[in-house]
């Protein structure tokens, strides 16, 4: 596989000379200084490039190139927006960048309730647990309609954490979940998020699908000409929230995004954690049956709560999902295709100095490179038992 390492940036805190040191070859990034919605042009393209060579790296994936809200919602932009994305295609693909990773996931990207998660060994994870978010969406949103998405025992457990915090854990709450991705072009403050939230009062999980496929229908042709592969990223965590529907969540839902534009540039993104975040993915068979469409994985992994929808972020090879038997099928994939697949390790452990210097939320410096190093031993083992 092809070993790399997501990269913020400038701004990111984490130096391109300090990612080489980790053993990663290869840069995930993007350009988010553009909008949303904007082409990206072809000079801003070769300096990122440039920048990322000069440290002795290659820009192996771009992710993401983000898909503007009124593609998702069927908005007044929805047109523009398309015709811009197919123009970023063809000004990556004329620069020799040939995988995108996306998502199309509503208003927020991933999402979690607690970003320095304390765990036994002393280092500090993400978290993503029910009740919090069921307090913060009953309580401190107080989103119309809130009331009927969560169970009585799932509201008495959340207006008892709720009564519990002080004002400024509701104000840490509030912030963690509104955070976003590091890097993410739109932020929001409680209002916006309200406004945000209002745009899909009208955009059921039936009209999200179909405005999925028919963005897939509008890219994947220009995708295919200019040899660019997509791989969709699914939601995380998958299952709706805030009343927003979730359309990447499941093995069907995977199935149904690769059959709405058949195409071998038509592919996914597959991320242990976001799939193994729910029981009923079972991500090593997911990992097989969509082997020869898989063009990214990100190799994370998460422990799940019995409540079956809250989860911790856990050591790369120590969570619930087999990562032994997932390496093993995308090693068997890149011999059948004799291609490397890039992967990238995810959502590190802040460990050792990570916690004495600035990293952004889920992407330490020594968490990950513990991650990489691991994933890395797991896939020569691998190799070497399996002769590839």
């Amino acid at each position: 596989m092809q070993h790399t390492w997501r990269w913020f940036g400038p701004t990111d805190p984490i130096t391109l000379a300090e990612v080489r040191q980790t053993g990663a070859t290869g840069i995930v990034t993007a350009l988010h200084h553009i909008p949303n919605g904007a082409v990206w042009p072809v000079e801003e393209i070769r300096a990122r490039q440039a920048e990322i060579e000069a440290a002795g790296l290659v820009w192996a994936v771009v992710e993401s190139v983000p898909v503007h809200e009124d593609i998702k919602t069927g908005g007044p932009r929805a047109a523009e927006a398309i015709e811009a994305y197919q123009q970023t295609l063809r000004n990556l693909a004329a620069c020799g960048l040939d995988v995108v990773c996306y998502n199309f996931m509503p208003v927020l990207d991933w999402t979690r309730t607690d970003l320095a998660y304390p765990m036994p060994d002393g280092a500090l994870a993400l978290r993503f647990d029910a009740t919090a978010l069921a307090a913060f969406d009953l309580f401190d949103l107080a989103r119309p309609g809130a009331a009927g998405d969560w169970t009585g025992v799932q509201t008495e457990a959340a207006a008892r954490l709720w009564d519990g915090l002080s004002a400024d854990e509701r104000g840490r709450l509030r912030a963690t979940i509104l955070a976003g991705l590091p890097g993410a072009e739109e932020h929001y403050g409680l209002e916006e998020f309200r406004a945000a939230l209002a745009t899909y009062d009208d955009v059921p999980a039936d009209r999200l699908r179909e405005n999925l496929a028919g963005f897939l229908r509008a890219v994947i042709p220009v995708a295919e000409q200019v040899g660019v592969r997509m791989a969709i990223h699914p939601d995380d965590p998958p299952r709706p929230m805030f009343g927003l529907p979730r359309v990447v969540s499941t093995a069907d839902d995977a199935a149904e995004v690769l059959e709405a534009a058949p195409s071998e540039v038509n592919g996914l993104t597959m991320c242990v954690g976001s799939y193994g975040s729910r029981a009923d993915n079972d991500v090593v068979e997911m990992t097989r049956r969509f082997a020869s469409r898989i063009h990214f994985a990100h190799l994370r992994s998460v422990s799940l709560d019995p409540d079956g929808a809250s989860f911790t972020e856990a050591p790369h090879l120590d969570g619930d999902a087999d990562m032994v038997a997932v390496i093993t099928a995308l090693v068997e994939e890149e011999a059948r295709r004799g291609a490397a697949i890039p992967m990238r390790p995810d959502h590190g452990h802040v460990l050792l100095d990570d916690a004495a210097r600035v990293t952004n939320p889920g992407y330490s410096l020594y968490g990950r490179m513990r991650g990489l190093a691991e994933l890395r031993g797991v896939e020569r083992a691998v190799r070497g038992l399996r002769g590839v």
